[in-house]
């Protein structure tokens, strides 16, 4: 007899993947960041970026301890939930919300800045083309993303591999042309240029360089191996943007120096960090650019490259903040910290517009404030805060429960009192703490918007929670369809057919019945794609029950027919990866692919076959209503009544 088995969560991202992702996320803070802090910190640029990194690498070991043992959308939420209570979670919940609103109006801000490097486009570089400019990025991706526009891993691998390289390029060629490192000792005159208060200023705002660190604790729920890889993810990430903002920073303190301000005695700049005509504060690898001594058609290329490359990475960042704030709002909903609404997904497309639509116009009204000193020191706010409760939770759980398995420790651990103190988590945890206490002192952003922001955020989650009846303090859960447990490995020849939509091909399983002999089996996938915009772990409960009843359908058909089958259902952002894998997995000798029933806009060789047919991990026969051709790789095939072969 048959047995209606249930495949669980696709898992299918390596290092690369998980490194392309953060570094594209980190990486991409460059193109802001750079010029914000030079503007405060002058010729200490470099090693104010270096002392943030120093934090950086702190947290984000504590970030790796804490995404491998849970590894699930949330980040810092997610580890205070488990470590406290729900009003710690959405404390910590609220302010990441805030750097992802930051994260989508920064990026999106800064896009036409780097696209007014083409000819005829100088009016984004300042007011209002800027800010027209950043608000058309926003509403194109909400409206992508509320379609459904999905992350290609391997083009977001390409981009931040082109975009490392052409940084670490950019660092060798000014190294060459540029640098001076007597002038990088001689422009720093502590306590005057930059004074005391702009140090420190500069050191608070510093952090805006390492905005996505949270991204990996989103794309623990899709490693392989959360315990391996994201830990080694994160340290390749660390290391690289480390050597980026150190090399860049002096190259362009060579190109850029710091210098007396004309007319102004005892004021100092440098161009790098002017805002307005002749200044780069608002394209400061632009500006790199043009001061390395190139000359004619190199120069136009190089500018149009660079920009052109910064404009994408920034177009990718913000999308990717609006999944980020779209799996956390989720997640959020999900532990009834927010109204169900967050977590209402569209008629058609099955992608959270509310939360896109709430949250992009909040980013919307940033951008319309059109100041970037504002946006990243707002950052520094929600970020500092974050990061400190990452750090207090991930330290609570080796007390509160020391016996959990925990894939990756931190280095650097501690006996006290009979447990294991991680000293990484706590300087870091120190350090993001009193960075955060400098926002409050020296930005008037933080507290004017901030700590409103945080007070309205907390007075909301109270009252919503007394309104549903619910504890502040327990933790609640929309209740939703246990999945049965992985299939058994099979020993014998198999064929698998992947199945979508409403219908099963019963023509479909027949075909592969003849192909696989008495002794082989079936294995029938239900392919449910999910949104990036959701976390793999959403809801979606009508099409999964739909893939529930297409794939009981195909079993009592199959066990009418004398068949053997499994059947199983995959979540999955990539079905094609999906697929390959599950095939390997389970030693198919055959993907048997129906046309008939292929997703909307694949009913003829779509991605997902095309992807098939490249990977190949057994023989590939597609099933269309033509008459059957066979080829090497692929095969077509005449419907036929289901029967037993």
């Amino acid at each position: 007899m048959a047995r209606l088995t249930e495949h669980g969560l696709r898992r299918s991202v390596g290092v690369p993947g998980l490194f392309a992702t953060a570094y594209g996320n980190v990486g991409s803070s460059i193109y802001y960041a750079l010029g914000l802090v030079a503007a405060h910190a002058l010729g200490l640029t470099p090693l104010v970026f270096l002392f943030a990194g120093g934090l950086f690498a702190l947290i984000a070991k504590t970030y790796a301890e804490g995404a491998a043992m849970f590894p699930e959308a949330g980040g810092s939420s997610s580890f205070a939930r488990h470590a406290f209570n729900e009003v710690v979670s959405f404390f910590a919940g609220w302010a990441l919300s805030l750097d992802y609103i930051l994260t989508i109006a920064i990026s999106a801000f800064f896009v036409p800045h780097y696209l007014s490097a083409f000819p005829g486009l100088g009016g984004l570089n300042h007011n209002p083309g800027d800010i027209i400019g950043g608000l058309i990025t926003v509403v194109v991706l909400a409206g992508l993303n509320i379609r459904g526009l999905g992350e290609s891993a391997k083009l977001n691998f390409i981009l931040a591999i082109t975009d490392l390289s052409t940084q670490v390029l950019l660092v060798i060629v000014g190294s060459v042309l540029v640098l001076n490192p007597s002038l990088l000792i001689e422009q720093v005159n502590l306590g005057t240029a930059p004074t005391w208060h702009e140090l420190i200023f500069a050191l608070s705002l510093a952090m805006l360089a390492y905005t996505g660190i949270e991204t990996v604790s989103n794309m623990a729920e899709e490693a392989r191996d959360p315990g391996r890889e994201v830990p080694k993810a994160i340290n390749l990430v660390v290391l690289a943007v480390l050597g980026v903002y150190l090399g860049i920073s002096m190259v362009a303190l060579s190109a850029l120096p710091v210098e007396a301000v004309h007319g102004h005695p005892g004021q100092y700049q440098t161009l790098l960090g002017v805002e307005g005509s002749g200044g780069f504060q608002n394209d400061p690898v632009l500006g790199i650019v043009s001061r390395l001594g190139l000359h004619g058609t190199v120069l136009h290329l190089a500018t149009y490259y660079v920009g052109l490359l910064a404009a994408t990475i920034l177009f990718i960042a913000t999308n990717a903040g609006m999944i980020g704030i779209s799996r956390l709002s989720w997640s959020l909903a999900e532990h009834r910290q927010l109204p169900n609404i967050f977590s209402r997904l569209h008629p058609r497309y099955r992608t959270p517009w509310f939360t896109i639509v709430f949250f992009s116009g909040l980013a919307g009204l940033l951008i319309l404030y059109g100041n970037t000193n504002v946006l990243g020191n707002l950052y520094s706010f929600g970020a500092m805060l974050s990061f400190t409760t990452a750090a207090v939770a991930v330290v609570a759980l080796r007390i509160k429960d020391p016996d959990r398995e925990r894939p990756y420790r931190m280095p650097w651990n501690v006996s006290i009192r009979g447990y294991s103190i991680p000293m990484t988590a706590v300087i870091g945890g120190l350090g993001t703490s009193l960075t955060w206490v400098a926002v409050i002192v020296y930005h008037s952003e933080a507290r004017v918007v901030g700590i409103p922001w945080m007070v309205l955020g907390m007075a909301g989650y109270f009252y919503y929670r007394h309104r549903q009846g619910l504890s502040p303090l327990k933790q609640y859960r929309i209740e939703r369809p246990e999945r049965p447990p992985d299939f058994q490995e099979l020993d014998y020849r198999t064929a698998l057919v992947p199945i979508f939509g409403e219908d099963v091909s019963a023509t479909a399983l027949s075909s592969a019945a003849k192909l696989i002999g008495e002794d082989g089996v079936l294995y029938a996938i239900f392919v449910l794609p999910v949104p990036s915009q959701l976390s793999l772990e959403s809801g979606l409960e009508a099409e999964e029950a739909q893939g529930r009843s297409v794939l009981e359908s195909a079993r009592i058909q199959a066990r009418r027919a004398g068949l053997k089958i499994h059947t199983g259902l995959i979540r999955t952002r990539h079905p094609g990866a999906a697929l390959v894998e599950e095939a390997e997995r389970v030693g198919a000798d055959v993907i048997y692919w129906s046309t008939l029933h292929a997703p909307a806009g694949e009913r003829r060789v779509g991605p997902t076959a095309a992807y098939l047919l490249s990977r190949r991990p057994c023989r590939v026969i597609i099933e269309t209503e033509n008459r059957p051709q066979v080829g090497h790789d692929t095969a077509t095939a005449t419907p036929v009544p289901l029967a037993r072969a």
